[in-house]
């Protein structure tokens, strides 16, 4: 990797953590408007299905099952149609490469869309239809019913089935998009849902590369390095050029027209979400899940915002660039790289699902505006009311239906369990056209993935009600103005999205016929007949125009947003009419809107822009960067260096160059590092500086790490070596730094490293132990593997010994990325679970009672624990148990003893002199006079057993540690 890289990183890495939070801001509440705050009511708990399962959901609502196979198999994906049906995607031959066809269900004609009704009214479903069945559909993740077309999304394709003599039969099939990756993988093509733009929006996750060419010869072009998965997946590549000559990577958010024409990615750079959701405001939200490291998370999703999963460039994996001091969280979604938009809600450990937005009174209107959000993984369905803070949105999360009374915090995937409550595995959720929700239920003791254990394709669907309200059935027509206006107003999004295109069509003679509906309770319809005004037509503009100059703040970004789309020759216009409002929401959709606009036309609009910004609001910079993206040395020298002052930056300014990151402001930068009095500035400038592309940046990241700064020049040092292996690795000649550098663990790493990258085989895998062994080593090895700089052969066969180095950086880094005897441990992942102490209690009783004493209680064959929890921090104190094989675990140091006769004694010296004394094992103490003993050697090993010998899980630590530490 490097020849420079960790040698002397020995960073002050309290300075690091405390640093490394130097662009993460908070925001406070946008003024202009109030927010009620939701609060559900009490929990209830209901019995149902065969299993007498437990639900647990708010007292004002009811749970019923509305439908079960044999109806249906293996939901994934489910709409509503306006006749109030339930339109369901199978995935019996899901991961079908992995399924032995004896032992479990497949469908030889393909996978199925189904259509299920209650025809009685009766609360429960009697019908179940066969809509299409076709071997092209494989495993497909989504479906979206508008009219008598039916959207599905299965990679490699997006099919749509025509269903047009109304017999519930698909009579035609068009492929409307082809050459998405992810085929028989969940990381793949998901689902489409009407935007009130009237386009089409979906989602695809990273299983890539997605090569697609739209009806218009548009051709989208994105990969990452992910591979795996499924036996598909087994090429993907970085860096591909689309036809708009953007470099897409990763997770994508796109949106075309409903003809499959003008194509675009309107986000990137996800993981897999699921599926998207977009509601009347133009707001896109989603959750994405994460590598096992409790890093999932629910966001709003900005429109060209980069999501941060992997290096933009999709070359590289979070682990790879993970810097020193950095958390799980912070690293695996870039949350300090420039331009990365905010991660929002950490959601911790799971399996995100489907997610959407009502819009309706069905359930109350204290439910109107929830977000709800299906989480496979741990049992349930949180919800959130996203309240508008500055240019983006705080979350607060509610565990709003689940089988197990509350989220299973310390889920892991590929836990099996005998406990039918944790068989709940909500796979989407919709609003009916009744507004109650609907929840599609997988149904599997373990959570899906590669290992299902549910073999006939069990699956439910539940609904959600209110008590007090009765779900009302309308009657929707399409044929007449009426009818039209109440589908327009209707909770189901697909619905309402047919119902607004056919509105459109009719002109400027809707208008008087909607204007009623801006002055409705619901904000919701509100917010929609603002896009639809939008498209009515010139007058249908004029109106939209004038919201946006007189309306409340949240109408006014809704109008901007519908102008933008309708009318785009004349955005500017409307980007200097939102200048005269205070409003944080609306500065982020002008900054959005002036990403494609030449510098020339749009400078003095960025300049006001700028004057507003008030240095603490991470939505504002992410959407900065993107408006000036391509044209960064121009702001900062036209703009930007003008407005900077002349002494000291501030965290406002240091901010905006750190999104821009220009190559005009190196010498700046440099000057700014060296005289700033604020040492949190100086350090998130160094970083700012590695993400610039020129050899200035590399020839003055070199000077800093000259520097007696023990932050700034160690920290220095890492970027040099990192960088020289990825986005600086052209630029300049790295040998000629070497010679400078002159720590003799600087000299050693520059021999491993010229010696590992120029051997293979067995020779290589020799320097990979030594490596693997050694403080510094270990984190150079770490990043070689994580960035595949090595043959992936090596990684097995080098994992104990980085668990048994000194570093404990290097164990911890260990633990997040390699596996140990199909038991994984990771110390920041483990402290940010659930700890319970009385739980702890029980695993020490099982587990460590028998060689370690607490108080009165226990055995004399390990150290004493009773004060271990004031001796040691929780990290420490981790190390010590996952990691004993590092070092003296608990204080106690142990010895190997040969004696003269050839008898072997290994345990805990407790005295040495002319009788020296040593306790085995098993508690025995054994007295040896000195004269008896050949050859005595310290241990660099413990005695206790490695965590994974006594089957502990990650969860058990967890809670002895809080027992430890709260005994």
């Amino acid at each position: 990797m490097n020849k420079l890289t960790f040698g002397v990183i020995t960073v002050n890495l309290i300075g690091i953590i405390l640093l490394s939070c130097f662009f993460q801001f908070n925001c406070s509440r946008s003024p202009g408007e109030n927010f009620e705050k939701f609060v559900p009511d009490s929990i209830t708990v209901q019995y149902l299905g065969k299993d007498s399962i437990p639900m647990y959901l708010p007292g004002d609502l009811k749970i019923e099952l509305w439908a079960e196979s044999p109806m249906f198999y293996n939901p994934t994906n489910m709409d509503v149609d306006h006749r109030g049906r339930i339109w369901i995607t199978e995935a019996v031959n899901y991961r079908d490469y992995n399924a032995k066809k004896d032992q479990r269900m497949h469908h030889p004609a393909g996978d199925r869309v189904m259509i299920l009704e209650d025809t009685n009214y009766d609360g429960r479903a009697d019908l179940s239809k066969v809509f299409v069945q076709d071997t092209d559909l494989v495993s497909p993740l989504g479906i979206a019913v508008i009219g008598n077309q039916v959207i599905v999304s299965c990679s490699p394709r997006m099919i749509i089935y025509t269903d047009t003599t109304g017999d519930d039969v698909a009579d035609t099939k068009e492929i409307v998009l082809e050459g998405f990756g992810g085929l028989d993988h969940d990381h793949s093509l998901h689902s489409v849902v009407g935007g009130p733009d009237g386009n089409w929006y979906f989602n695809v996750g990273n299983a890539g590369p997605h090569i697609v060419r739209d009806k218009s010869g548009w051709e989208l072009r994105s990969g990452s390095m992910y591979t795996g998965g499924s036996p598909y997946n087994k090429e993907n590549q970085g860096r591909m050029k689309s036809d708009d000559g953007e470099v897409w990577t990763g997770g994508l958010a796109l949106r075309m027209n409903n003809k499959g024409e003008k194509l675009s990615v309107y986000a990137h750079n996800f993981r897999n979400c699921y599926e998207i959701a977009m509601d009347s405001y133009g707001t896109m939200w989603q959750n994405d899940n994460d590598d096992q490291m409790m890093a999932c998370r629910t966001s709003y999703v900005m429109e060209y915002g980069n999501a941060g999963y992997f290096s933009e460039d999709g070359t590289r994996s979070w682990q790879g660039d993970r810097r020193p001091g950095q958390d799980i969280f912070t690293a695996h979604w870039h949350q300090e790289d420039p331009g990365v938009m905010p991660a929002g809600d950490n959601t911790g450990a799971g399996s995100p699902t489907g997610i959407v937005v009502n819009e309706g009174d069905g359930l109350g209107k204290k439910y109107r505006g929830v977000l709800w959000s299906a989480e496979a993984g741990k049992n349930v369905i949180y919800g959130y009311k996203p309240q508008p803070y500055k240019a983006g949105y705080l979350f607060e999360r509610h565990n709003l239906i689940s089988s197990i009374g509350n989220a299973n915090t310390n889920y892991k995937w590929s836990e099996d369990t005998l406990d039918k409550r944790m068989s709940f595995r909500p796979s989407d959720v919709c609003i009916g056209v009744d507004g109650a929700l609907y929840v599609a239920d997988w149904y599997d003791p373990i959570v899906g993935g590669h290992m299902m254990r549910e073999l006939k394709g069990y699956g439910r669907i539940y609904k959600i009600s209110s008590k007090s309200i009765k779900p009302l059935q309308p009657k929707i027509e399409f044929n007449t103005l009426e009818g039209l206006i109440e589908a327009f107003k209707s909770p189901a999004v697909n619905i309402r999205y047919h119902a607004l295109e056919r509105l459109k069509d009719s002109g400027e003679i809707i208008i008087p016929r909607i204007l009623p509906l801006l002055k409705d309770d619901n904000e919701y319809i509100r917010m929609r007949t603002i896009w639809l005004l939008a498209q009515s037509g010139q007058a249908g503009i004029q109106k939209t125009v004038k919201i946006l100059e007189e309306g409340k703040p949240s109408a006014r970004v809704v109008a901007f947003r519908a102008l933008k789309h309708a009318d785009p020759e004349r955005v500017l216009d409307y980007c200097r009419s939102g200048l005269t409002t205070n409003n944080h929401s609306l500065y982020r959709e002008i900054l959005i809107a002036l990403k494609p606009v030449p510098y020339s036309q749009c400078s003095m609009l960025l300049d006001t822009l700028i004057n507003r910004f008030d240095g603490e609001d991470p939505y504002f910079l992410a959407a900065f960067a993107s408006a000036c993206k391509h044209k960064e040395d121009s702001v900062y020298l036209g703009l930007l260096k003008n407005q900077l002052d002349n002494g000291p930056w501030n965290k406002k300014q240091a901010g905006l160059v750190h999104a821009l990151h220009p190559l005009s402001a190196v010498s700046d930068i440099i000057y700014q590092i060296n005289s700033s009095g604020s040492s949190e500035v100086s350090f998130g400038l160094l970083n700012t500086l590695a993400f610039i592309r020129d050899t200035q940046a590399v020839h003055a990241m070199f000077n800093l790490s000259q520097s007696e700064d023990s932050i700034l020049a160690p920290m220095a040092l890492w970027w040099l070596g990192f960088r020289r292996t990825n986005d600086w690795q052209d630029l300049v000649d790295f040998s000629q730094y070497d010679s400078l550098i002159t720590s003799p663990e600087v000299r050693k790493m520059n021999h491993w490293m010229d010696a590992i990258t120029k051997t293979k085989g067995k020779h290589q895998l020799k320097i990979a132990l030594e490596m693997a062994a050694d403080p510094a080593g270990g984190l150079a090895l770490l990043q070689l593997l994580t960035n595949d700089k090595l043959d992936p052969a090596i990684r097995r066969p080098v994992q104990d010994t980085l668990f048994s180095n000194p570093n404990p950086l290097v164990r911890a880094m260990a633990g997040d990325m390699f596996w140990r005897k199909n038991k994984q441990y990771s110390i920041d992942v483990i402290k940010r679970m659930d700890m319970n102490k009385d739980s702890g209690l029980v695993v020490f009783n099982k587990a460590c009672i028998s060689c370690h004493r607490v108080g009165q209680r226990g055995g004399l064959v390990g150290p004493d624990l009773t004060d271990i929890g004031q001796k040691m921090d929780m990290a420490t104190l981790l190390d010590a148990i996952v990691n004993p094989g590092a070092g003296v675990a608990f204080g106690f140091e142990t010895y190997s003893i040969e004696t003269k006769d050839g008898k072997s004694l290994n345990g805990f010296l407790l005295n040495e002199g002319p009788v020296v004394r040593i306790k085995d094992i098993l508690g025995q103490i054994h007295e040896l006079p000195s004269t008896s003993i050949r050859k005595m050697k310290l241990n660099t090993s413990s005695l206790m057993p490695a965590p994974q010998t006594l089957n502990l899980r990650d969860v058990d630590i967890a809670h002895v540690v809080a027992y430890l530490k709260n005994k």
